[in-house]
């Protein structure tokens, strides 16, 4: 921690809890406003990244859709893919352009409002005040394993998604990976490239085609509006913020992941893991059911692109549409591990949230923070950087920036309001709550 940055006692306009890519973005955008505040970082800038990726992982969206508020991607492959330690780098390099006032290596441990109408922070490098606050520490703050997981024979090595690294760094013999979201159908190919007998519960994600007419689907879907498109044009808002993400690599170069490709090439699929006992494990009979449904997901996007090209003119190269390569002869429901050579799981099962340090009644009943393009009912606290909050890419480097942005003006408002009421008439900051958030 930067000696200009001594937090015990300390009073500040704004605390941003989390330095990742959405707590530095509203760094930035509040700093551009010259509204003092302060960044607090549990572990390192890029620690998310650094620490909970695989060594192959790239990302899913191309280079050209990170653009952090003032510092858009500049490098020479737009069209690309950052690899983990790239996308590292393009956040450290983030912190440089602009020095934030950066707290690093601290974490909060509770926070809560004062009657008075500031937040009190408790934090391994002593207790602070503010008179704003702004959650920047995303979603995924505890990795979620079924409690099934622990009928596994000690035998078997069991890795959680944010723990695995590389094929070499489990033990020799088959993997069984759980999960096709994002992680775990980029790790069955990590495993499955390195030659290694993978076993994979096939889930209800959707995919994506990688290309098609001549572009990644991702310029094309941008094209459309579709990452402008807000949460609140959607009726079943709630759902939406929980869906998983459609399955894509960005790998040499991005293309499609295929799992009826994997199994024709030797791959093992199952449906969703329902029970373990006895060095066995069972699977629902819905592997084709979720094939399907993953297939007819990417044939969807692509009949919106058609209807896009043939509605705005554009001359797009013509391209047949995809066929399974592969279907399954049966739906197997059990598989004997010993039997099978399985020495290791991964479990890409997702993450849980955690805001038990959050000491104000801001959440619903599923623990989700209640609040409107991240401005919540409690005056002065925010949230950034969560999956749709208000748009598609409000988690991601394509559209954090956007909100951050609003919520910096917002803040910006509310701290000038806040000013005039209290000079005016000894008011306190609560009088800010009056002011509109659309």
């Amino acid at each position: 921690m930067s000696p200009a940055l001594q937090l015990a006692g300390s009073h500040h306009p704004v605390a941003v809890i989390g330095g990742g890519q959405a707590g530095l973005s509203v760094s930035y955008a509040l700093r551009q406003r010259g509204v003092g505040h302060v960044v607090i970082e549990r572990n390192r800038v890029g620690h998310e990244w650094r620490e909970r990726r695989w060594d192959s992982f790239c990302l899913v969206t191309p280079n050209w859709q990170c653009r952090l508020p003032g510092f858009p991607y500049q490098g020479d492959d737009p069209g690309g893919f950052m690899v983990r330690d790239e996308i590292v780098r393009y956040l450290e390099d983030y912190v440089a352009f602009f020095r934030p006032p950066l707290a690093e290596g601290v974490s909060v441990t509770r926070l809560r409002r004062a009657p008075q109408g500031t937040y009190e922070l408790a934090t391994t490098a002593g207790d602070f005040t503010a008179d704003q606050v702004v959650v920047a520490t995303g979603p995924y703050h505890t990795p979620s394993v079924p409690p099934m997981a622990q009928r596994l024979p000690d035998s078997i090595e069991q890795v959680h998604s944010s723990g695995y690294r590389s094929p070499e760094r489990l033990p020799d013999g088959a993997v069984l990976v759980v999960g096709t979201g994002q992680s775990g159908c980029q790790i069955a190919e990590d495993l499955h490239l390195a030659g290694r007998r993978v076993h994979l519960a096939v889930g209800s994600a959707p995919r994506v085609a990688r290309f098609y007419r001549g572009r990644d689907c991702v310029a094309w879907l941008d094209d459309m509006g579709h990452y402008g498109k807000s949460i609140d044009e959607f009726d079943d808002a709630g759902a939406v913020r929980m869906r998983v993400n459609h399955y894509v690599t960005g790998r040499g170069g991005g293309r499609d992941i295929d799992l009826r490709a994997f199994a024709r090439d030797g791959m093992r699929l199952y449906g969703r893991l329902t029970a373990i006992g006895g060095g066995r494990t069972e699977f629902a009979d819905d592997l084709r059911t979720n094939l399907d449904h993953a297939d007819a997901v990417a044939e969807g996007i692509k009949d919106a692109i058609d209807a896009h090209i043939t509605a705005r003119g554009v001359d797009a190269p013509e391209e047949p549409r995809y066929v399974p390569v592969w279907e399954p002869a049966e739906q197997p429901r059990e598989l004997d591990l010993a039997e099978a050579g399985i020495t290791s799981v991964v479990w890409a099962t997702g993450f849980r949230r955690d805001h038990r340090w959050i000491e104000i009644p801001v959440f619903d009943g599923r623990g989700y923070p209640m609040h409107w393009r991240g401005a919540t009912s409690v005056p002065g606290l925010y949230f950034l950087g969560l999956p749709w909050q208000y748009s598609w890419g409000s988690g991601r480097f394509e559209a954090v920036g956007r909100d951050a942005e609003f919520l910096a003006g917002h803040i910006d408002a509310s701290r000038r309001l806040a000013d005039v009421c209290g000079t005016l008439t000894g008011a306190p900051s609560d009088l800010a709550s009056a002011l509109p958030i659309g």
